[in-house]
């Protein structure tokens, strides 16, 4: 009786309660809902098949996939461990190290247009008073080391295998910050000769990427033109690409885009560098849950597949930096579906698609009467 009168007192009735309870149970689902919504809104909503961990390897026919996987594991190399750059089948398989040097670690490679030639970024040096992160090149089987640059990153290879383009780190200092970066530079592998894009105030890039007809770079800036940016190679119609994220990656035939559009979700969409707005039609590939990353989308070059990395939220999506865990993952388009093709979790980041067919084995000789 004593809590009735008081209730009546304040000036709510019975139906006054109800009314105020239920409010309260639509905030706190709304609050909730904003929360797990946080860091993940998406234009569009993933496809109906791709789900939010990987599917089991048998829902997509890896071995139907006739290209390789280049990319970067932290792993021991003859008892020491380091970066090394491994190539793998799209199923995982027959894994090479490349690279195969104790003493230095690589990261960040990026396969020719033909496949016969992998580039790359080395940190060499006993310590950070003489330590220099540098480009180089080798053959698809890890033989003819060739350096490109002192003090360069992030490079890429212009669309008919001919130049690379790099970025001039900012400082004479060593800095393993991909974006620590000042300078576009085009190096012509037949002349041996540098020259700097026509915007010199370029800047604070990282994951570059040529066009397919040679006229752009896109690449995610934290300085000039800040965001998501095209760059015209000869120096003019530089544009913002619209999208937010990081790391665009363009389709081999330039009509499509990849991204990520957060720590959570891979994105595609339509592309069109002439246009006032060049991405249209964005669409969340893949979604994975909380607690884990996606990073590095890449186009195989049939442009029917992704591949990315995947793995504990714990660990950088740096270049160079350690991520226990992390793994290789492919994305098939047409399936909607997403598998891993690495299961050691070896630091394993920064995949790109190697165009070298992989050899089927010979059909059987036919059966003499």
């Amino acid at each position: 009786m004593l809590k009735r009168q008081h209730t009546r007192a304040l000036g709510f009735s019975g139906t006054g309660l109800t009314i105020i309870f239920i409010l309260l149970v639509s905030l706190l689902i709304t609050v909730e809902a904003l929360g797990q919504g946080r860091g993940r809104s998406r234009r569009s909503s993933p496809g109906s098949g791709s789900g939010t961990t990987p599917a089991p390897r048998s829902e997509i026919n890896l071995n139907e996939i006739s290209y390789k996987i280049a990319y970067e594991t932290y792993r021991p190399t003859n008892g020491k461990n380091n970066w090394e750059i491994y190539l793998i089948n799209a199923d995982g398989s027959n894994p090479v190290n490349l690279t195969n040097t104790p003493e230095i670690n690589e990261f960040y490679p990026h396969a020719s247009p033909d496949g016969t030639k992998i580039c790359f970024v080395a940190d060499e040096g006993t310590d950070r008073r003489n330590r220099s992160r540098n480009v180089y090149y080798i053959n698809i089987d890890g033989s003819r080391r060739t350096l490109v640059a002192q003090n360069g990153r992030q490079p890429c290879w212009s669309p008919d295998g001919k130049s690379l383009a790099y970025l001039k780190g900012e400082y004479s200092r060593y800095s393993s910050d991909a974006a620590s970066n000042r300078g576009l530079y085009i190096y012509n592998l037949e002349t041996k000769k540098h020259r700097q894009h026509p915007n010199q105030r370029l800047s604070h890039l990282f994951n570059l990427c040529w066009s397919s007809d040679g006229k752009w770079f896109t690449a995610t800036s934290r300085g000039w033109g800040s965001g998501n940016i095209a760059i015209g190679i000869d120096g003019t119609g530089d544009k913002s690409l619209g999208i937010r994220g990081c790391r665009p990656d363009i389709s081999p035939d330039g009509q499509k885009l990849s991204w990520g559009r957060t720590d959570y979700d891979l994105q595609i969409g339509n592309l069109d560098l002439s246009s006032r707005r060049p991405v249209t039609n964005e669409k969340t590939v893949v979604s994975c849950q909380r607690g884990y990353k996606v990073y590095h989308v890449d186009w195989s070059p049939d442009g029917k597949y992704l591949t990315f990395s995947y793995g504990p939220s714990r660990g950088s999506q740096a270049v160079g930096s350690r991520a226990a865990g992390w793994n290789i993952c492919v994305y098939d388009i047409a399936a909607d579906k997403w598998v891993q093709v690495t299961t050691d979790g070896n630091h394993n980041k920064e995949p790109d698609w190697v165009p070298v067919k992989t050899q089927n084995p010979p059909a059987p000789a036919p059966q003499k009467n």
